[in-house]
């Protein structure tokens, strides 16, 4: 009854919505680790949050360079009223009342200079209208001007090192989606053979189950028949129980690491999945001074320490030009025009009048030449400069020892990844061996030559067999993933990792 209610309302909301009561389409996936890597790539929220990083890096490193273009800027008051109170600027202090109207435009065209200069070009009109005297002035002005500080030839250049600044950014903003990328491909590795392993528990829990009915049936039979004592079948049975609670236990943790899974590659939880269950593998002895060299060439660890060393580069020369002689070249030339306040309200008029004024008024012009000269601070900013010194020497000796940690880290994975490699072939070979064993003890349980207690023994070594070889498998392929992310070198393919 409560299943036909909700289908009559479902129809009924399709006749308004025709999406809200459709089903989810879902996906099934028949994943290996190649193709989880690559979801990971596409729909995981961690790259996308990457993404978006490296586009925040890449709009500042626009930014920055477009610092070095042309700014065109212009204001327009169209208009301005104002209507108070103010107070001259003499010892009187008289208040007098301010009644205006004023119509103003401006534009400013400015050219930064590579050696942190600028060239200017400002260029204004303006209308002023005062009610209380009922006079309109207006003005017109144009003014070319230059500016260079002189401390940028030998000492700090602001511009270059504001853009110097946003490419190494940039630079550890790529480096990092980079290092991120590798550590996913990793995570996504570590998380695929944990579920595979778990798949692999419980298709041997199974093939448990399976042996253990097997088992069950033949003491059954045996005791039937009056061949082994009762207390071999109850103890067939209990080994029967806990293969079965055992299988189910397997299941129940493969399911939970299957959700955990689809949530790392960004799928939808509604969707199947299905992991290769082929155990193949490529026989891969690393050479280890290879492996370092290439950890040293590629880790970016080590560009990220000499980013920083770049950087405080920059800054103990920004902090050693505050104590030299500073200075400042300043131009302009400028042509300017007013009508002085009358009677006419008229704008078009005082706009007239500012411009004939404009081309009968000669030239205005001016240059100087400003310097600031350090005196005696009491060495406050020799201090600064031998701090930003100290703190670049410590930079220096954060590489060297990033470097040795590099070394350390993959001479032992390296070492690690040969010795799994031969535990992994020795284990195959114990396999092959426990499972000839258990079929001949099967056997001989079936014959009646032993007893449960020694066939229990037997399947629980060929279990451990099995454990132990999916372990070693597991743990050769991490190890050589994560070598990969720490050399950016994939030695399965002998490629570099772009």
């Amino acid at each position: 009854m409560k299943n036909s209610a909700l289908t009559a309302s479902c129809m009924a909301l399709l006749l308004f919505f025709p999406t809200v009561c459709l089903p989810v389409k879902s996906e099934t996936y028949n994943l290996t680790l190649e193709q989880s890597i690559e979801i990971a790539k596409e729909k995981s929220y961690r790259m996308l949050t990457l993404q978006q990083e490296i586009r925040i890096a890449e709009f500042n490193l626009k930014s920055a360079t477009s610092r070095l273009k042309t700014h065109i800027d212009l204001t327009l008051s169209l208009p301005e009223y104002t209507e108070t109170v103010r107070q001259k600027a003499d010892s009187t202090g008289v208040f007098f009342s301010v009644k205006q109207l004023t119509y103003s435009s401006g534009l400013t065209i400015n050219q930064p200079l590579p050696t942190d200069g600028n060239i200017f070009i400002q260029s204004g009109l303006s209308s002023f209208m005062d009610y209380y005297a009922g006079m309109r002035s207006a003005n017109m002005n144009t003014r070319l001007g230059f500016r260079q500080p002189i401390d940028a030839f030998y000492g700090y250049n602001a511009l270059r090192s504001a853009l110097k600044n946003a490419q190494l950014a940039y630079e550890r903003s790529n480096n990092t989606l980079k290092r991120e990328e590798l550590d996913l491909v990793y995570d996504v590795s570590s998380a695929y053979y944990n579920l595979l392993s778990l798949q692999k528990g419980a298709e041997i829990a199974q093939l448990d189950l399976e042996r253990q009915s097997e088992a069950f049936e033949i003491s059954k039979n045996k005791y039937e028949a009056g061949l082994i004592r009762e207390v071999d079948a109850l103890q067939m049975e209990v080994d029967l129980a806990e293969a079965q609670s055992n299988y189910d236990r397997a299941l129940l943790a493969q399911n939970s690491s299957i959700n955990s899974f689809k949530e790392l590659l960004g799928i939808n939880l509604d969707d199947s999945i299905a992991l290769s269950s082929n155990l193949d593998y490529k026989i891969i002895v690393v050479d280890i001074e290879k492996a370092v060299q290439l950890a040293l060439q590629n880790r970016l660890e080590i560009r990220e320490e000499e980013i920083r060393i770049e950087i405080q580069k920059l800054n103990v020369k920004q902090q050693k030009v505050n104590g030299m002689i500073r200075g400042n070249i300043n131009a302009y030339f400028e042509k300017v025009g007013v009508a002085m306040p009358g009677a006419s309200t008229n704008i078009p008029g005082s706009i007239q009048k500012s411009y004939t004024d404009f081309i009968n008024r000669p030239y205005n012009y001016g240059v100087g030449f400003t310097i600031s000269i350090p005196v005696f601070d009491w060495g406050e900013n020799r201090s600064l400069v031998r701090a930003a010194e100290a703190r670049l020497k410590q930079y220096t000796y954060n590489k060297s020892q990033v470097e040795r940690n590099i070394e350390t880290e993959v001479r032992n994975l390296a070492a690690a990844i040969n010795s799994n490699l031969k535990r992994l072939q020795l284990l195959e070979k114990n396999v092959a061996v426990a499972e000839k064993s258990f079929g001949i003890t099967l056997q001989r349980f079936s014959d009646g030559d032993i007893d449960s207690q020694a066939l229990a023994l037997e399947r629980n070594r060929l279990n451990t067999a099995y454990t132990s070889h999916l372990g070693a498998y597991i743990s050769y392929q991490l190890t050589l993933a994560d070598l990969m992310r720490k050399t950016f070198y994939d030695f399965r393919n002998d490629e570099r990792v772009e």
